[in-house]
């Protein structure tokens, strides 16, 4: 079996401190790693595209929303797992670049909608697209079979840590 940057770093740490560090080393660091290579090429189209990660992820998830591509900010951060302070910076940024508008809510005066602007769904799509085919280009030499072993397995470890969906 091949071996990966991670095996040497647990290896580092079992003959440095044996018995200490498991598999919640190796976990980690691989699915930080994996974010990381995955991250790295999307980041490039996204700076191409004048679009930090950050302002990325919003878009991309108004647009998944469908019509009419709006959510609440407090479910923006929830589905980012971002503060609700960056989640506001990131948000202002949008709506000064007229990619995002707040309207708000008629029934609750303390909230307010986030929704995509006409231009926010054309950038949203574009970006979207990019972002999809760097990281396909990332992964072209993984094998199908290995990459949805690799969805089921990292799916069953997020749930078991309490990341359901709603």
């Amino acid at each position: 079996m091949a071996r990966d940057t991670v095996d040497e770093i647990a290896d580092a740490w079992r003959s440095e401190l044996p018995g200490v560090v498991g598999i919640e080393l190796e976990l980690s660091k691989r699915a930080a790693r994996l974010a990381a290579l995955l991250n790295a090429p999307v980041e490039a189209v996204l700076a191409r595209l004048g679009l930090t990660k950050a302002e990325y992820d919003i878009l991309a998830v108004l647009r998944a929303s469908g019509r009419p591509y709006r959510l609440r900010p407090s479910a923006l951060t929830q589905r980012l797992v971002l503060t609700s302070g960056g989640t506001s910076n990131v948000l202002r940024r949008l709506a000064a670049a007229d990619l995002v508008e707040r309207d708000p809510d008629p029934s609750d005066a303390r909230s307010s909608w986030v929704r995509l602007s006409a231009r926010g769904v054309k950038v949203a799509e574009e970006a979207v697209r990019a972002a999809s085919a760097a990281q396909a280009a990332a992964l072209r030499d993984v094998a199908p079979r290995t990459a949805g072993a690799a969805i089921d397995a990292l799916r069953d470890v997020l749930v078991a840590l309490g990341d359901t969906a709603v």
